[in-house]
């Protein structure tokens, strides 16, 4: 069977398996068990099949209640839904408009910045790690078909999620960034389009110029943004393997189970 890591979704973007990835034990992670993806809310009845097909039977929303009211996930039906905002207010800026975020942005620099501290509040603040908890307790209990987990733009809240169960199954490090970079592949022609559009806007967002370079540096991936978090998990735990068990509170039979469940 070929299988393929971008997955054909026709209304929206990011949608990527993360089975194939080799453990440092040479085990693999299995395909059709955990997938990582930008939003579902544009989702038409074709890519609703597609993901039936595989089945996808967990689906994991980290957005906060305000961008699930106004972009609800368009559920596949063989999926239960569930939930679970890292943030309980969008600070990553998905769902706020260009002259609010303008405001904030009028230096070069404040977007790189702004990210860094976004992804070292990702480790500690109690919403993140409740969010983070209940992941592994859906990913423990769903035996069979794919979890797919996603924010709005699969990049930040969901790349979080991505290092915290790579690092469980036992992924070496750096194939967790490379994934986490293959964002910015994957998005290239969306950014592109985009910021072309906000520059050619007629809207009043002060200085342009600084604006779209910090708006570039929020919707692509960064590797000093999630090198940031992890700075912060060694700091709460010692380890990311600290972080899993002693701050997460996943007990060694957790982590043998998640093994047995995701990895061939």
């Amino acid at each position: 069977m070929t299988h393929q890591r971008l997955l054909a979704i026709k209304n929206g973007y990011n949608f990527r398996e993360l089975g194939g990835y080799e453990t440092t034990t040479g085990q693999t992670i299995k395909w059709g068990r955990l997938i990582r993806s930008g939003g579902l809310g544009r989702l038409d009845n074709n890519d609703e099949q597609l993901l039936s097909n595989v089945p996808v039977t967990v689906d994991i929303d980290f957005r906060s209640k305000p961008e699930v009211a106004a972009n609800p996930d368009q559920v596949p039906p063989t999926a239960d839904y569930y939930n679970l905002p890292v943030f309980d207010i969008d600070v990553t800026n998905a769902s706020r408009s260009d002259e609010e975020i303008a405001k904030k942005m009028q230096e070069v620099g404040n977007g790189f910045e702004h990210m860094k501290m976004e992804y070292g509040q990702m480790a500690k603040i109690p919403s993140a790690k409740h969010a983070y908890q209940q992941m592994f307790h859906l990913l423990l209990t769903n035996e069979s078909g794919a979890t797919l987990f996603h924010c709005t733009a699969g990049k930040d809240r969901t790349s979080f999620g991505a290092f915290l169960i790579m690092t469980a199954l036992g992924v070496p490090r750096e194939t967790i960034f490379k994934d986490y970079l293959l964002t910015n592949e994957v998005t290239a022609k969306f950014r592109d389009q985009w910021l072309k559009q906000l520059r050619n806007t007629t809207k009043n967002l002060g200085n342009l110029d600084a604006v779209v370079k910090n708006r570039g540096y929020m919707i692509a991936a960064y590797r000093e943004y999630l090198e940031n978090a992890i700075k912060v998990v060694d700091q709460l735990a010692g380890s990311p393997e600290n972080y899993l068990t002693d701050y997460l509170g996943l007990s060694k039979g957790d982590i043998t189970d998640l093994r047995r469940l995701y990895l061939d």
